[in-house]
């Protein structure tokens, strides 16, 4: 029978308690949402929605092509030259998602006969990248200059290192600054994902590479979403001139994907000059997370410290953090819930967002359903 192994899989996740549900939410919902990655709340504010349609007015509903045919507007370019000046990076390259952001980087950037560096907690899009890339890719110890060092010594010929900068289950920071000497002592490039370090560290929230004092380097490369702190859709990759133009002359993930919707290109720049005005925001959306941990550590729960604005709170297994997720909700918070595959340590817990525009009563309200509803 076609695809006959599916209900033999499907069996195994039902078993296992593993099985994914999509919940569509209304306009409007009641929750409290502690789940999106809306860190600075700029995904309904005013200016940003306005930006949204202002664009499609202006350049219609969908890219119409590929950038390098049609999908190219001058709002893409005006995105790309303020977000490169705003990260301080000579260029920037927009893609449909963070995800072809960040095949694109890895894949174009390690062909063949390189090393790819890979620490053990990165995000599946730099997997999917590392694994599609023609270079070979030795994964490491997590958030380990040292570790990355050792690989890189072992290799004769072009290497890359990947990282995230802030990972998305724990919420914890990568040793930028290690990893970049690292890289340094063996020729390496360095490629990171700041999907939620953007909006939220450096100076007015201009990034985890620009707090570590790489932006501009003519070694690095960044990837950014512009789905999380500027509340749009879509990604980018940040670097030397010379690199993003091999981009758009190699990456496949940008030469045959369609170009980023206008009406996301226009919600991105809204929320990008709004942050540049607002700059406050970003330490706003630190300040609460620190503040939701302090408040769960004394609640009695095991919340891991944050780096950025990702709050993780440990459940005792995949079943029973399902189930405080679904208790959460019935009493009125949504919370994330992250569980095998999802998690490289193989430990379930709920996944926090840090909002910037949460008040102090929303957190306090958000811990008391915490604790109520702990398994």
């Amino acid at each position: 029978m076609a695809f006959g192994w599916i209900d033999e899989q499907a069996a195994v996740r039902r078993r296992a308690g593993l099985v994914r549900t999509l919940r569509p939410r209304p306009a409007d919902s009641p929750l409290l949402d502690l789940a999106s990655n809306d860190y600075l709340g700029l995904a309904r504010h005013p200016e940003v929605v306005e930006g949204a349609a202002a664009a499609a007015r202006t350049w219609g509903g969908g890219a119409t092509g590929s950038r390098l045919v049609t999908g190219t507007t001058e709002l893409h370019g005006e995105l790309e030259r303020e977000l490169a000046d705003f990260c301080g990076f000579e260029a920037a390259l927009v893609f449909s998602s963070g995800y072809a952001a960040n095949l694109a980087a890895v894949t174009a950037l390690a062909p063949h006969g390189s090393l790819i560096v890979s620490d053990a907690g990165n995000h599946a899009s730099l997997i999917d990248g590392c694994r599609l890339a023609r270079g070979t890719t030795q994964v490491v110890a997590h958030a380990d200059p040292d570790a990355v060092r050792k690989a890189l010594g072992t290799h004769d010929g072009p290497a890359v290192a990947v990282s995230d900068t802030v990972f998305s289950v724990d919420g914890d920071a990568a040793p930028l600054a290690g990893l970049a000497g690292a890289c340094r002592e063996h020729g390496a490039g360095l490629v990171v994902d700041d999907a939620h370090g953007l909006g939220v560290l450096g100076a007015g929230g201009r990034g985890a590479p620009y707090a570590a004092g790489l932006a501009g380097a003519d070694d690095v490369v960044v990837t950014v979403t512009l789905s999380k702190s500027l509340g749009s859709q879509g990604g980018a990759v940040l670097g030397p001139a010379r690199v993003v133009e091999h981009l758009v002359n190699a990456a496949r993930t940008f030469i045959f994907d369609t170009g980023l919707a206008p009406a996301s290109v226009g919600a991105a720049l809204a929320a990008l000059r709004l942050l540049g005005r607002e700059p406050e925001r970003a330490a706003r959306a630190r300040e609460v997370a620190t503040g939701l941990h302090a408040r769960l550590t004394a609640a009695g729960l095991e919340a891991v410290r944050p780096d950025a604005a990702v709050v993780s709170v440990r459940a005792p297994s995949p079943e029973e953090a399902v189930q405080w997720a679904v208790d959460c909700r019935a009493a009125g918070l949504f919370v994330g819930c992250f569980r095998p595959p999802s998690v490289p340590d193989g430990i379930s817990r709920l996944r926090l967002t840090a909002r910037a525009d949460l008040s102090e009563e929303q957190i306090e309200r958000a811990v008391r359903v915490i604790g109520e509803t702990r398994p």
